[in-house]
Order: C-alpha cells, then sequence, then structure tokens
C-alpha cells in the first residue's frame, strides 16, 4: 500500500502551532528588551537574568515556528514518511537551549552576590506584573491547544511562557525583599535570579524527555493502541489481530499490523480485508497517516 498524503488536519495544526510560535516571538521580544532596559535603569539583578531568558526565548521562538513549517511539509520522494521528526528535534533544541541559558545564568547571578548593590527601583515591580498577565494567559492557550494535538513543540512553547510567568514571580518576591529589606537584604536580589534559574533548567529537562522518547519511536501512550486493535478487528473477515505496533511522527501516526483471516479465501479477498483495515483505522482517527497491514492464516478454520 502506498503511503496516504499527509492529512489535512495534522497539517493545518502544524500551520496553527507556527502562528503561535510567531505570536510567542513578537512578544519575547518585546519583554526581552523592556526586562533588560528595566533591570539595568532599575539595579535589579533579577530583572537583567529574567530579560536574558527572554532574549533565549526568542531563538526558541524561531527554531519552534522553523520547525513547525518545516514539519508541515507533504511526505515526498525522499522523505516518504513526511517530515514529522523536524517536531521533537525542535524541542530538544529548545530543551538544551533552555538549560545551557539556566546554567550561565545562575553561574553570573552567582558572581555577582556580594559585590556592592544599589537599591532595585520599584518600577521594577510593575514590569513584572505585565509579563505575568500576559505570559500566563499565552501559557493558558498555546498548552490547551498543544495538549489537544499531542504536538511536543507547541507543549514546549507552552513551557516557556510558564517559565517566564514563575521566574517573573520570584523576580518580583526578589525585589521585593530588596526594597523593603533595605541594604542587607540587597542580595536576595541575586537569590531570585538563582531560583530563576533552576526553574528555567526544571523546565528545560522536563521538555527534553519526551522530545527524545518520540525520536527513538516509544510507543505512545494512551488509547491510541486499544482503539487500533479494536477498530481493525471490528473490519468483516478479520479473525484476530496479532502484532500491533504504533509509532508517532510528529503530530501523525504510522501504523504496522498482522490480521489474521481465514486461511481458505483468496490473496484477492485477503488483500481487500487489508483495505479495509486501513480505511477503518484511517476513519477512526484522521491522525493515522499510514497503516502497513500483513494478512495471516489463522489457526483452526
Amino acid at each position: 500500500m502506498n503511503s496516504a498524503p499527509h492529512p489535512q488536519p495534522v497539517a493545518s495544526n502544524l500551520q496553527t502551532g507556527a502562528r503561535l510560535a510567531l505570536i510567542g516571538l513578537i512578544v519575547n521580544i518585546a519583554f526581552a528588551i523592556i526586562k533588560i532596559a528595566g533591570g539595568l535603569f532599575g539595579n535589579a539583578y533579577a530583572l537583567i537574568a529574567d530579560g536574558m531568558e527572554s532574549a533565549l526565548d526568542v531563538a526558541g521562538s524561531i527554531a519552534i515556528w522553523g520547525g513547525l513549517r518545516f514539519a508541515a511539509r507533504p511526505p515526498d520522494a525522499t522523505h516518504p514518511y513526511g517530515h514529522g521528526k523536524a517536531e521533537p528535534l525542535t524541542a530538544i533544541f529548545v530543551a538544551c537551549s533552555v538549560f545551557i541559558a539556566a546554567v550561565a545564568l545562575a553561574v553570573e547571578s552567582a558572581r555577582t552576590m556580594f559585590l556592592p548593590h544599589s537599591a532595585p527601583a520599584s518600577f521594577t515591580l510593575l514590569i513584572l506584573v505585565m509579563v505575568v498577565i500576559v505570559k500566563e494567559t499565552l501559557f493558558r492557550y498555546v498548552i490547551r491547544f498543544g495538549r489537544s494535538i499531542e504536538s511536543i513543540a507547541v507543549e514546549a512553547d507552552a513551557w516557556r511562557h510558564r517559565a517566564d510567568v514563575l521566574t517573573s514571580i520570584a523576580a518580583f518576591v526578589g525585589i521585593s525583599i530588596a526594597l523593603i529589606g533595605g541594604e542587607k537584604w540587597r542580595s536576595a536580589d541575586n537569590w531570585a535570579a538563582i531560583f530563576v534559574c533552576l526553574v528555567i533548567a526544571s523546565i528545560g529537562v522536563r521538555l527534553l524527555r519526551p522530545a527524545l522518547y518520540e525520536i527513538l519511536d516509544t510507543a505512545p501512550r494512551g488509547a491510541i493502541v486499544h482503539r487500533v486493535r479494536e477498530s481493525a478487528a471490528s473490519v468483516p473477515g478479520v479473525v484476530e489481530i496479532d502484532k500491533c505496533f504504533v509509532r508517532k511522527m510528529g503530530l501523525s501516526f504510522y501504523v504496522d499490523l498482522h490480521a489474521k483471516v481465514d486461511g481458505k479465501i483468496s490473496v484477492r479477498e485477503g488483500h481487500h480485508i487489508a483495505h479495509e483495515v486501513k480505511r477503518a483505522l484511517q476513519e477512526s482517527d484522521p491522525r493515522i497517516a499510514d497503516v502497513l497491514v500483513h494478512i495471516e492464516p489463522a489457526k483452526n478454520l
């Protein structure tokens, strides 16, 4: 059986994810400028660290936008299974960049902890409140969409927004303590920046694990395998489903299964049953891009 064309809902979802990444890119550019400028003029190390994280998010947004657009390309002669692997590769790149950024920022914050500090400006708190509101709104919308289409890259994009929320809250607390506590508590700003880095690093690890699983063709979790077996077994002429393997390629799924049929039927009839199995599976879930069916004779028939 020839590979099915790239399912239209899958391509549409990838394009929508790319548009969301583009929105995130614009927001991250704006916040990176605002945070770094506010941190420099307001003597707030935590805000500068938060701004650097947003600047690195710009590169992540570009990677996700480009990766999703590439993954949305239909199969061709050199990529008969499509370009879906670009999606987890993008998530791996983003996860690694997030983790490296966290380590670099933590080292810098620790280095400057015991240097003379000027009191942070109170206006920096207003910047952080604005960031929390905007980024939490983006997170909730993007994570809902990413989970609905089971996109690792889109979910990675969402969690970068949540990381910004958490880091901004930490920076808000650190700057507030430095303002209220006076000179003895000026280093609270740096401690907040280090906490920010720990949060960023943990999110990087969280993003990396599922992307690596997908690259290694780990069997997908959830109800899809059960649904595949159930749909295939319901096809007239199928006696039993033997082996059933499902792997995820971007937002699409590819299925290999062994269907047992009456050994006395003709090759033509077996071929017809195989086509019916493929049709039934693709109708049961539009994300199933292709199905390879191996027909075997059932015993005791």
